[in-house]
């Protein structure tokens, strides 16, 4: 008699100290994908890759394709690290990924710098709160972050949002 529910088996994952697997996923290459509660951890040819969940700028899946795409925060103007991996069964993983990135922004900003363009400010810590919070920028396209009008909005946009989360 089979079971009606079949119980994946977690894949081995080296995560941090204090840390524990909360959803994981094979891809189709055999990468495997991990959460934990403090960040994502990506395991390629015998790689392991940790991501803190404040550090991942977006992802998500496409159900047409099967594919996962994970891309990290990254210093304007340099080549972001981008993950792409074909998951069959994300479980999971998907709700996890979705839970821990949203929980690591503290604000999230919109300034318009000219004509419907402009540049976000966000916020951003570990989900669970420790360490400092980090502040970045984000562009829309078409807006040079080198321009003084665009520097000045962007300085008086992160001086704002800074005394509005009680951060001087």
């Amino acid at each position: 008699m089979s079971p009606l529910w079949r119980r994946t088996p977690t894949p081995a994952v080296d995560v941090g100290a204090g840390e524990r697997v909360l959803a994981s996923a094979t891809a189709t290459d055999g990468t495997v994908l991990a959460g934990t509660r403090d960040a994502f951890y990506l395991v390629r040819d015998g790689e392991t890759r940790r991501v803190p969940w404040e550090q991942v700028e977006a992802a998500g899946w496409d159900r047409d394709t099967d594919s996962f795409r994970l891309s990290e925060v990254g210093t304007w103007g340099e080549q972001r690290p981008v993950h792409i991996v074909t998951l069959a069964e994300p479980g999971r993983l998907l709700e996890l990924v979705h839970e821990r990135v949203t929980a690591s922004i503290v604000l999230q900003r919109h300034v318009e710098v000219g004509r419907r363009r402009g540049l976000r400010v966000i916020a951003r810590r570990a989900p669970a709160g420790a360490g400092s919070v980090h502040w970045v920028y984000e562009y829309d396209e078409g807006v040079d972050p080198a321009d003084p009008a665009v520097r000045s909005a962007a300085r008086e946009a992160l001086d704002l949002a800074r005394r509005d989360v009680g951060m001087p």
